[in-house]
């Protein structure tokens, strides 16, 4: 009754080497208890209902039995021998196997009712090892394949994928946890936050009301900052990048930088680097970019090159990328670098979604990448910090300040997301109206502009476990660098 998966080992030379036929994993007989323990008692399906479904079970008649089952039960009926027969009356699957008879057969030879669970477990058990077959099938036979848009590194990424979605749907330890052991939890995360004197729980900013108000930067939470284009969001998730990988934490007995990951989807990691070296000089990013300074200065972009080559910060500057890329570099990473403290997209309108899910639908594309975004989160708990445009409604407002309805596709991307934050500069706007010179407008548009000048508010619009609030930021054009108010022009905090 097992199915039977012939396996050639294809050589280049020739078909001559063919390995023998070798039988699925199955366990007939086990299949054959289960369902006989079902029939017998009903309340058996309460113990099973999270381990297996009909797919499960190798022997094509047994998924029948049991999806027929699952059916009388969910309909609050009773599935026995007898209430199943008119099912299988004229099923030609069961009626090889005796029909009606059958049925009864498998109610006779029930297992105990307290080994149902075990029994479920090792059905499911061999469910995933017929699977694995098939990945591994699969993957071979495509690997032989001549598809020229199936490269080698598309094909590793796809199978890293379905192996992925195996092990997620796989899982047969979730359900309800004690309230007891969530406690523990959430005592070591309180007492991890204590020894630090309250400071963060998660990984730092390197800006203080916003580390309040966040905790910094929480593990296996989806964080999108959204901005008009020219707001600075993209300097503001690198200032944040930055300050993360120079923040020390203690890694065994000794301290270290956080360990980032920055994929950057619209400027290359030149451009970053040149950022980044332009904020901790001081000197102009265009300047450097045009080799436009003197030896000082140059003295110093040396100098901080070297010092800033030490952090923790991977950069990848692969436009359009995938999640299914996406999660297998971030992964990657996190395997050859033993740790991996956040992870920055800039921005998500520019990601693609799998494959498998590519439609001429945009709204539904984005929601896949939310949703994508947010499950690589949860599977390497690391903060996930998204960037994201917002729409034109926000221009066609007197307050220009951004609302939740203003993300662009929003449903998908507020209803994924654990903090929504958006970016945004008064002087922006302001400098725009600029009244003609000499004239009483201009004066009031002066004072107005030296008020809010180099002053940028970060939003707290949405937070799932803490408070909504605005946090003024300092904003150096030049350098394209936030900080502190209170701190501005200064060092950034240690934590």
């Amino acid at each position: 009754m097992n199915d039977v998966l012939e396996i050639a080992s294809i050589s280049p030379l020739g078909p001559e080497e063919i390995t023998p036929a070798r039988s699925l994993p199955a366990d007939v007989e086990v299949e054959m208890a289960l369902l006989g323990t079902l029939l017998v008692n009903n309340s058996a399906f309460d113990r099973v209902a999270d381990i297996i479904d009909a797919d499960s079970f190798a022997d094509a008649a047994h998924q029948r039995i049991f999806s027929a089952m699952q059916r009388l039960v969910e309909a609050g009926r009773q599935a026995t021998p007898t209430t199943l027969r008119r099912q299988f009356e004229n099923d030609e699957t069961l009626s090889d196997l005796g029909g009606a008879r059958y049925l009864a057969e498998l109610a006779a030879g029930a297992a105990n009712i307290i080994d149902a669970a075990d029994y479920a477990r090792l059905v499911h058990d061999l469910h995933i090892r017929r699977q694995l077959i098939e990945i591994g099938t699969d993957t071979v036979n495509e690997a032989y394949g001549a598809d020229p848009e199936l490269d080698g590194e598309v094909l590793i990424e796809t199978t890293e994928q379905r192996l992925f979605e195996l092990a997620e749907t796989g899982k047969v330890d979730a359900g309800f946890q004690s309230f007891g052991n969530t406690l523990a939890a959430a005592i070591e995360m309180a007492e991890s936050a204590f020894a630090r004197e309250g400071k963060l729980t998660g990984t730092p900013t390197g800006f203080r009301r916003l580390n309040e108000l966040l905790g910094g930067l929480q593990k296996s939470d989806l964080l999108i900052l959204a901005g008009r284009p020219g707001m600075g969001k993209s300097s503001l998730a690198v200032n944040i990048a930055f300050n993360a990988a120079k923040a020390q934490v203690l890694d065994g007995e000794k301290q270290r930088g956080h360990v980032i990951a920055l994929f950057s989807l619209e400027m290359s990691s030149e451009q970053l680097a040149l950022r980044i070296l332009a904020e901790e000089t001081g000197v102009p990013s265009d300047k450097i970019r045009r080799g436009e300074i003197d030896q000082h200065d140059f003295d110093k972009v040396f100098q901080a090159s070297e010092d800033l080559a030490r952090l923790g910060i991977f950069m990848d500057d692969t436009p359009a990328i995938s999640i299914t890329s996406l999660r297998t570099r971030a992964r990657r990473l996190l395997r050859t670098e033993k740790r991996l403290d956040l992870i920055v997209v800039d921005y998500l309108q520019l990601m693609q979604p799998p494959r498998t899910v590519r439609t001429d639908n945009r709204v539904q594309e984005i929601s896949e990448i939310t949703r994508g975004l947010k499950a690589i989160a949860k599977e390497l708990n690391v903060p996930v910090l998204a960037l994201s445009q917002l729409s034109r409604a926000v221009e066609q407002r007197e307050d220009k300040r951004p609302q939740l309805a203003d993300l662009r596709e929003s449903g998908s991307i507020e209803q994924d997301a654990d903090v929504v934050m958006f970016i945004y500069r008064d002087d922006y706007y302001l400098q725009r109206k600029e009244p003609p010179e000499g004239s009483e407008e201009h004066v009031q548009w002066q004072s107005e502009m030296e008020r809010v000048h180099g002053k940028a508010e970060v939003i707290i619009a949405k937070q799932r476990h803490g408070p909504t609030d605005k946090v003024e930021l300092a904003f150096d054009g030049a350098r394209t660098k936030f900080s502190d108010l209170e701190t501005h022009g200064g060092d950034y905090p240690d934590f």
